[in-house]
């Protein structure tokens, strides 16, 4: 355990590196100020730019609402750092206590930060991702040059992937009036965050409002003209979409290539942690000076029966990174763990989505109010006969309800809280794809046992 003495000593002398410096970097940053760091704070970005905000690329920037540019994120305060933009980390060593960057310098730490969240999957032929028009999503330059495309009024979109991203740029296509087609290799839009059952609401909102929606199909192939302009994709039952412009909307990949030889727990999934966001090792011990927050981390929570579980919330990044922070700079009786619940939102053809809890740790689902008919209704979660998440659509003023039921482990079918639930709908499965769908589509994901080191 870490003395009064040591503490205090770290706090006027010691050397935190960040490597990470999007959203839960920079928050994590303003808090070690804001608890009293005074010593060399370093942030490490793979990005040249300020850090700025992701969740507006794929909705106002797209609609030409916000510029591109204007999306950086608030200082809440000072941090007073070194700034090494630019340049990816490529490697960590433990037993020196340096970050190794891309280009060859070694950056010494006393306590280090990983926040290297996630990137967009690519297409998975090369060559065919290289095509002109062929586009994914994720940073700014990915969003400038998609709505540069989208202005240019294309014949067609195509959209590979019907996850949050994909159905929320499928949207912005549709308010632009474009024709658009959606394909989808699981049962239903949202499927691998959602389940299918709910997907299927998504999927009538998707045709409701024109959406060409093929569900259960796979693009095999993007065919490009003699210019390397995409122009055709073929799928696996032998149709073909000609388009102009196709996004690739196949989820994310976490940034952990860079730990490879570390001895950290680091994986697909991310960077496994314990409560306090304190990095676990391949053999589940906590690494003392290391720690993580973000899409990358992964941490166990007492509502989903300890299991690691990976986020890719807004919220959920500010709120790690505010607990890591604190807990690098406290001794160990003062530090506290991370039991925020999981609360994630998207706007689609009109219709506020939004989720609390974890839908992925479910069996079964059952919709406890309103009318999915009408695009506007809540549906509760459970798993083994107790309440674990709850989605809500255009009925989002719901959901501190289901929250405390969430927090109180209440049983499961829950109790309706108004006079609106359907009569005689009862508790489904909730019907969600495999892992490897999981991946491409979910928000919040349980990911295993705290002491599963990469898997």
């Amino acid at each position: 355990m870490t003395s009064a003495g040591t503490l205090r000593a770290f706090k006027r002398h010691g050397r935190i590196v960040v490597v990470g410096a999007s959203l839960a970097g920079l928050r994590a940053a303003e808090a070690l100020r804001a608890e009293g760091f005074t010593g060399s704070l370093t942030m490490i970005g793979d990005e040249s730019g300020e850090p700025y905000d992701r969740p507006p690329l794929s909705k106002q920037v797209l609609t030409g609402w916000v510029p591109a540019g204007a999306t950086t994120l608030p200082r809440r305060r000072s941090v007073d750092a070194e700034w090494l933009l630019g340049v990816p980390a490529s490697g960590l060593d433990l037993a020196t206590n340096h970050v190794r960057l891309a280009d060859g310098r070694d950056v010494p730490f006393d306590r280090v930060l990983i926040a290297t969240g996630v990137r967009a999957r690519p297409w998975f032929t090369e060559s065919e991702a290289a095509l002109d028009r062929v586009f994914v999503v994720r940073t700014r330059e990915h969003a400038e040059s998609l709505h540069r495309a989208l202005a240019a009024r294309p014949s067609r979109v195509l959209i590979i992937g019907a996850g949050f991203t994909g159905s929320e740029i499928a949207s912005v296509c549709r308010e632009r009036e474009l024709p658009v087609t959606v394909a989808e290799l699981a049962a239903a839009p949202l499927a691998g965050a959602l389940g299918a059952v709910i997907g299927e609401v998504a999927a009538d909102l998707q045709r409701a409002r024109g959406v060409d929606l093929r569900c259960g199909v796979k693009v095999t192939r993007l065919e490009g003209d003699a210019q390397g302009r995409f122009r055709r994709a073929h799928f696996d039952d032998g149709s073909t979409v000609d388009a102009e412009v196709v996004v690739v909307a196949l989820g994310s990949i976490r940034n952990t290539e860079w730990l490879r030889g570390s001895g950290l727990a680091a994986g697909v999934w991310g960077v496994a942690c314990d409560t306090g966001c304190c990095a676990l090792d391949v053999d589940g011990r906590a690494a003392a000076d290391v720690f993580a927050a973000g899409d990358v981390a992964r941490c166990p929570h007492p509502l989903y029966e300890d299991r690691l579980v990976s986020m890719e919330h807004w919220a959920n990044a500010v709120e790690q990174a505010e607990v890591a922070a604190h807990n690098m700079v406290s001794a160990e009786a003062d530090r506290r763990p991370h039991l925020s619940i999981p609360v994630f939102w998207s706007i689609q053809f009109g219709v506020n989505i939004k989720s609390v809890g974890v839908p992925t740790f479910a069996d079964e689902v059952v919709v406890t109010q309103g009318s999915p008919d009408c695009h506007r209704f809540v549906a509760a979660y459970g798993y083994r006969g107790r309440v674990t998440a709850a989605v809500s659509f255009d009925n989002a003023k719901w959901l501190r309800h289901y929250r405390r039921l969430i927090e109180t482990a209440a049983p499961f079918p829950p109790r309706c809280p108004t006079p609106d639930r359907p009569a005689g709908l009862k508790p489904v499965p909730v019907d969600l794809p495999g892992p490897s769908l999981l991946a491409q589509g979910a928000t919040a994901v349980v990911t295993g046992r705290t002491r599963v080191s990469t898997a």
